[in-house]
C-alpha cells in the first residue's frame, strides 16, 4: 500500500477545506443546530451540485464518481474539522455503503442515482433502546426490531433509538430479526421510504448539537417483497460489516475535529498574554500541545490505514486477506479516535482558561461532539475489548 494522498487525492481534500471553511463557519454551524431539520438544505444541495461528495463511493455506472474510501475519508476529515451540519454521514457513511454491500440490484438503481443527484437522502437504523445500556451496545445484539413473512411481504414491528438524521431522511434502510432469533442469526435489511404506513419519527434531544439523531417506531409496518435487501434472515454479516465502515467514517471525521481544536488552540494561546508574553512560550502549554498534536498524527495513521483496508472490503476485486482485516482496523481507527478527539477537545477548553467553556466560544461545540461521537458505535473501551476477542480467539 501506498499511503501518500496521489494528485487527485490531494486536490480533493484542498478542494472540500477550502469549501467547507468558507461555508460552514462558526455563525453558520450555530444557525443551522438550532433549526428543526438540523442543517441547511441549501448548502447541502451547493455539495451535491457544485462539488458531488455525496457521489464519492457510488459506482460510475449509477451516476457516481466511482473513487474509495481513501477519498471519502479525506472528505470526512475536513467535514469534521468545521462541525458541518449536514446528512452526508447518515446518507453516504450508512446509507449508501448499506445499498452497495446488501441492496439487490433493484435497489441500487432505484435509489443510488436520485442520492447523487441530491432528490433523496438516506440513513440506517438498527439499534433498538439497549444501545445506550451497558456501556453501549452496537452490534446485531442492539438489533429489537422484528420481521414476520405475511402473504404479500414483510411486517415490521418495534422501535429503533438513535438514528442518525432519522427524522429527516427520505429513505430507511432497517435492520429487524425474526422472532426467537438471537446474536447474528435471523436478520435481514429492509429499504423503506420514510413516508411509509406505520412509521413514527421524532427527533431525540441530544448532547451534540449539530448532528441529529432520531427514535423510530414500526407499528405494523406492511413491505413488499422488494424492500427485502439480501437473503431473509442472513443479514447478520453484512450489518457487521457496515458498522465497521461507518467507524472508518465516524472516525476520520474525529480526526478532523482533533485535528481542529489543537489548531484553535495553538491560534488562542499565541494571541493571549500574561505576564507580558503569549502563554504559547510557557513551556508547560507547549507540553500539552505536544501531546495533542502526537495523538492527531497517530490518529490520522490509523484512519488511512484502515480506509485502505474499507476500500478493499467493499471492492468486489479487493484482496480478501486484507479485507479480512476489517474489524480490528476499523474497531483500531474508532477506538483511537474518539480518545483522541476527547482528550485534545477537554486539553483545547483548558488551554482556552476561563473562555473555553463559554457559549461564544466553539470549543465546547467540539467537545460535545467528541462524546457524543465517542459513544456512537461503542466507545475506545468498547473496541479494545472486541480487539482482544480478534486476538485471543
Amino acid at each position: 500500500m501506498d499511503f501518500r494522498f496521489t494528485e487527485e487525492q490531494q486536490m480533493i481534500r484542498d478542494t472540500a477545506q477550502a469549501f467547507l471553511q468558507d461555508v460552514s463557519s462558526s455563525a453558520a454551524v450555530r444557525q443551522a443546530m438550532v433549526s428543526e431539520l438540523g442543517y441547511d438544505p441549501e448548502l447541502w444541495q451547493r455539495i451535491c451540485q457544485e462539488l458531488c461528495f455525496q457521489a464519492i463511493t457510488v459506482p460510475e455506472q449509477y451516476g457516481g464518481m466511482g473513487l474509495g474510501y481513501v477519498e471519502l475519508c479525506a472528505v470526512l476529515e475536513q467535514m469534521g474539522r468545521v462541525l458541518l451540519c449536514s446528512p452526508f454521514f447518515g446518507t453516504v457513511c450508512l446509507g449508501i455503503s448499506s445499498l452497495l454491500v446488501a441492496g439487490t440490484e433493484e435497489h441500487k438503481q432505484q435509489y443510488l442515482p436520485a442520492i447523487v443527484d441530491g432528490s433523496l437522502t438516506a440513513t440506517v437504523g438498527w439499534t433498538g433502546p439497549q444501545a445506550a445500556r451497558h456501556g453501549g451496545q452496537w452490534d446485531c445484539n442492539a438489533v429489537s426490531a422484528t420481521w414476520q413473512r405475511t402473504a404479500d411481504g414483510y411486517e415490521l414491528n418495534g422501535e429503533l433509538r438513535y438514528v442518525i438524521d432519522g427524522h429527516s431522511a427520505d429513505l430507511l434502510i432497517i435492520a429487524a430479526r425474526e422472532p426467537g432469533s438471537s446474536g447474528t442469526q435471523g436478520i435481514a435489511l429492509f429499504a423503506v421510504p420514510a413516508d411509509t404506513a406505520g412509521i413514527q419519527r421524532q427527533w431525540l434531544p441530544s448532547m451534540d448539537q449539530t448532528r441529529r439523531q432520531a427514535a423510530v417506531q414500526l407499528n405494523t409496518v406492511q413491505l413488499p417483497a422488494s424492500a427485502l435487501m439480501g437473503e431473509a434472515g442472513q443479514g447478520g454479516a453484512v450489518l457487521l460489516q457496515l458498522i465497521d465502515l461507518a467507524k472508518v467514517a465516524l472516525a476520520a471525521e474525529q480526526m478532523g475535529a482533533a485535528q481542529q481544536v489543537l489548531d484553535m488552540s495553538v491560534a488562542y494561546m499565541q494571541e493571549r498574554v500574561q505576564f507580558g508574553r503569549p502563554i504559547a512560550s510557557f513551556q508547560a502549554l507547549k507540553h500539552k500541545a505536544a501531546d495533542m498534536q502526537l495523538k492527531c498524527e497517530v490518529s490520522r495513521s490509523a484512519v488511512y490505514y484502515a480506509a485502505c483496508i474499507a476500500q478493499e472490503a467493499v471492492d468486489p476485486q479487493g484482496d480478501a486477506e486484507l479485507a479480512s482485516e476489517l474489524t480490528e482496523a476499523a474497531a483500531m481507527a474508532k477506538g483511537y479516535c474518539s480518545d483522541t478527539l476527547f482528550f485534545n477537545a477537554g486539553s483545547a477548553i483548558q488551554l482556552h482558561g476561563g473562555v473555553g467553556f463559554t457559549w461564544e466560544y466553539d470549543v465546547h461545540l467540539y467537545f460535545k461532539r467528541a462524546k457524543a461521537s465517542e459513544l456512537y458505535l461503542g466507545n475506545g473501551d468498547a473496541q479494545r475489548e472486541l480487539i482482544a476477542g480478534l486476538l485471543l480467539d
